[in-house]
Protein backbone atom coordinates (compact mmCIF):
# COMPACT_ATOMS: atom_id res chain seq x y z
CA UNK A 1 0.00 0.00 0.00
CA UNK A 2 1.08 3.53 -0.51
CA UNK A 3 1.01 6.23 2.14
CA UNK A 4 -0.47 9.62 1.37
CA UNK A 5 1.88 12.62 1.11
CA UNK A 6 1.39 14.83 4.13
CA UNK A 7 3.89 17.62 3.57
CA UNK A 8 6.20 18.89 0.85
CA UNK A 9 9.37 20.90 1.44
CA UNK A 10 10.53 23.27 -1.29
CA UNK A 11 14.25 23.66 -1.93
CA UNK A 12 15.54 27.18 -1.44
CA UNK A 13 17.28 28.77 -4.44
CA UNK A 14 21.00 29.38 -4.04
CA UNK A 15 22.09 33.00 -4.31
CA UNK A 16 24.55 33.18 -7.20
CA UNK A 17 26.51 36.00 -5.54
CA UNK A 18 27.37 33.97 -2.46
CA UNK A 19 28.32 30.77 -4.27
CA UNK A 20 32.10 30.29 -4.57
CA UNK A 21 33.47 31.11 -8.02
CA UNK A 22 36.59 29.46 -9.38
CA UNK A 23 39.27 31.90 -10.44
CA UNK A 24 39.42 32.31 -14.19
CA UNK A 25 42.55 30.72 -15.53
CA UNK A 26 44.55 32.14 -18.35
CA UNK A 27 44.55 29.83 -21.32
CA UNK A 28 47.98 29.39 -22.79
CA UNK A 29 48.18 28.41 -26.44
CA UNK A 30 49.29 24.84 -26.84
CA UNK A 31 51.69 24.21 -29.66
CA UNK A 32 51.18 20.96 -31.44
CA UNK A 33 54.16 19.38 -33.13
CA UNK A 34 54.15 19.63 -36.91
CA UNK A 35 54.80 16.33 -38.64
CA UNK A 36 56.13 16.15 -42.17
CA UNK A 37 55.27 13.29 -44.43
CA UNK A 38 57.29 12.36 -47.47
CA UNK A 39 55.70 10.11 -50.05
CA UNK A 40 58.07 7.87 -51.97
CA UNK A 41 58.22 7.97 -55.73
CA UNK A 42 56.90 4.39 -55.86
CA UNK A 43 53.85 5.38 -53.82
CA UNK A 44 53.31 8.39 -56.08
CA UNK A 45 53.43 6.13 -59.14
CA UNK A 46 50.92 3.72 -57.61
CA UNK A 47 48.61 6.58 -56.70
CA UNK A 48 48.78 7.92 -60.24
CA UNK A 49 47.96 4.49 -61.68
CA UNK A 50 44.96 4.12 -59.38
CA UNK A 51 43.59 7.56 -60.23
CA UNK A 52 43.85 7.34 -64.01
CA UNK A 53 40.71 6.62 -65.97
CA UNK A 54 40.04 3.88 -68.51
CA UNK A 55 40.83 6.09 -71.53
CA UNK A 56 44.28 6.86 -70.14
CA UNK A 57 44.92 3.15 -69.54
CA UNK A 58 43.91 2.31 -73.13
CA UNK A 59 46.19 5.06 -74.45
CA UNK A 60 49.11 3.79 -72.38
CA UNK A 61 48.50 0.20 -73.49
CA UNK A 62 48.45 1.32 -77.12
CA UNK A 63 51.81 3.01 -76.63
CA UNK A 64 53.34 -0.22 -75.28
CA UNK A 65 52.87 0.00 -71.48
CA UNK A 66 52.88 -3.64 -70.31
CA UNK A 67 51.23 -2.84 -66.98
CA UNK A 68 48.37 -1.11 -68.78
CA UNK A 69 48.01 -4.10 -71.12
CA UNK A 70 47.79 -6.51 -68.18
CA UNK A 71 45.21 -4.29 -66.46
CA UNK A 72 43.05 -4.17 -69.58
CA UNK A 73 43.33 -7.95 -69.96
CA UNK A 74 42.22 -8.46 -66.33
CA UNK A 75 39.30 -6.06 -66.79
CA UNK A 76 38.22 -7.82 -69.98
CA UNK A 77 38.42 -11.24 -68.31
CA UNK A 78 36.38 -10.02 -65.34
CA UNK A 79 33.69 -8.56 -67.63
CA UNK A 80 33.48 -11.68 -69.82
CA UNK A 81 30.19 -13.57 -69.56
CA UNK A 82 30.14 -16.85 -71.54
CA UNK A 83 27.12 -17.52 -73.78
CA UNK A 84 24.89 -20.36 -72.71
Amino acid sequence: MSAPITSVTQAQPVDQNTAPHPKPTESKPVQTPADTVQVSSAAKAILQEVQENHAQTVQEAASGDNQAKRLLAREAAAAYVPKQ
